[in-house]
C-alpha cells in the first residue's frame, strides 16, 4: 500500500516491465519521469498517459554521466530497470553489458549520492545464480561461476549498490527476477515461438532439447512487488521474485500451441542448453519476498496463455523486433 506521494524516476520506463510499472505508479497518484533511449522500448506503451501532467519522458542515454544527473534531479525514488537484456547474443557485443548494465548503474548511484536521493530500487536477475546447485535457489546460496556476460554485469551492479548502501548513501532494494511474462512482453523464448508459429504453424525450431526447466512470473505480480518497495526504509534488501512452480520448455510449447490451436513438427537443436549462458534449471526460493506479504496471483500457465494472446493481438511488435 502506497502511503505517500512521490516523484519517481523509472529508467527503462519504455520497456516491458518498466512501462507496466509506470502505469501502476501513476494510478497510485505518483509523479513519474521515465528515462529511456528507446532503443528497445516503445512510445506507444504511453498512449494513455501522453497528456498526464504527472508523467514526463526523457529521451536520453544514461551511459553519459550528465544524463543521469538530469534524470534523477528532483526525484524521491529511483527505479533502475534500464539494461541490455539480450543474454543470448552477449558475446557478439562483449562490452554492451558492462556499459549499459554496470556503468549506467554506477552513474545513477553517483547522481543519487550527489543529489541526496535515498531510495534506489534495482531490477537484477535470477541468472546471477548460474547453474545453481541449490534448488530452489535462495538469496544466500553460494554463488557459482557466472554463465553469461549479462548475469556477470548484473551481479557486479549489485555489488556497487550494496557498497553504496553499506556506506549509508542509499537505501536499496534489489529484486532478482525469474523471466517475466504478460502484456507488452517483447523479448524471450515465448516471443520467439509465437513469432515462428504465426509465420508457419506447421513447424517450430527449439534451441536445446526442450527439457530446460524454467520458472516464470506475470508482470502484474512483479509490479506489485516493485511498487511496495518504494515505502521500504531498509538499508539493503535482496528479494527473489517468482512462483512456486516450474515448467519445461516442452510444457510451455504445449500451452502455446494449444492457445494458437496448432500442432507443429518440432525440430530440436539438441543439448541441455539453448545457447551459451542459458541456465537449464531455474527455480528461485521466494520465501523472503512472501514474508513481506507479497504473493503472486497468476500461475505460469495463465501467464503463458495471456502472453500469447497479447502477442497475437499486438502483432505489430514482431515488425519491431528481430533476433
Amino acid at each position: 500500500m502506497v502511503t505517500n506521494i512521490q516523484k519517481i524516476l523509472v529508467t527503462g520506463g519504455a520497456g516491458f516491465i518498466g512501462s507496466n510499472l509506470v502505469d501502476a505508479l501513476l494510478l497510485s497518484g505518483h509523479s513519474v519521469r521515465i528515462a529511456d533511449n528507446f532503443s528497445t522500448g516503445f512510445r506507444r506503451f504511453f498512449q494513455t498517459n501522453e497528456n498526464n501532467p504527472a508523467f514526463e519522458i526523457l529521451d536520453i542515454n544514461l551511459v553519459e554521466e550528465d544524463s543521469c544527473h538530469q534524470a534523477v534531479e528532483g526525484c524521491d525514488v529511483v527505479y533502475h530497470l534500464a539494461a541490455n537484456a539480450d543474454v543470448r547474443f552477449g558475446w557478439q557485443h562483449p562490452l554492451r553489458d558492462t556499459q549499459q548494465n554496470l556503468v549506467v548503474t554506477q552513474n545513477l548511484l553517483e547522481a543519487c549520492r550527489k543529489q541526496g536521493i535515498r531510495k534506489f530500487i534495482f531490477s537484477s536477475t535470477g541468472s546471477v545464480y548460474g547453474r545453481a546447485k541449490q534448488i530452489p535457489t535462495s538469496e544466500d546460496c553460494p554463488f557459482p561461476t557466472q554463465t553469461s556476460l549479462y548475469a556477470a554485469s548484473k551481479l557486479a551492479a549489485e555489488g556497487l549498490i550494496s557498497a553504496y548502501a553499506e556506506a549509508g548513501v542509499v537505501d536499496a532494494t534489489i529484486f532478482r527476477f525469474v523471466s517475466i511474462l504478460g502484456q507488452r512482453y517483447t523479448h524471450g523464448h515465448v516471443f520467439d515461438f509465437v513469432k515462428q508459429l504465426l509465420n508457419d504453424p506447421s513447424r517450430l525450431k527449439v534451441l536445446g532439447d526442450g527439457n530446460q526447466t524454467k520458472s516464470y512470473l506475470h508482470v502484474n505480480d512483479c509490479v506489485v512487488a516493485l511498487v511496495r518497495a518504494s515505502d521500504s526504509n531498509s538499508k539493503l534488501d535482496i528479494f527473489n521474485l517468482g512462483t512456486n512452480e516450474t515448467v519445461t520448455v516442452n510444457q510451455s510449447i504445449k500451452i502455446i500451441c494449444n492457445t494458437l490451436n496448432c500442432d507443429p513438427l518440432i525440430h530440436y537443436t539438441g543439448g541441455a542448453e539453448g545457447w551459451v549462458g542459458d541456465n537449464p534449471h531455474i527455480f528461485l526460493d521466494t520465501t523472503a519476498a512472501r514474508a513481506t506479504g507479497w504473493l503472486p496471483d497468476k500461475t505460469i500457465s495463465d501467464s503463458i496463455r495471456e502472453t500469447v494472446e497479447w502477442l497475437v493481438a499486438s502483432d505489430w511488435v514482431f515488425l519491431q523486433r528481430s533476433e
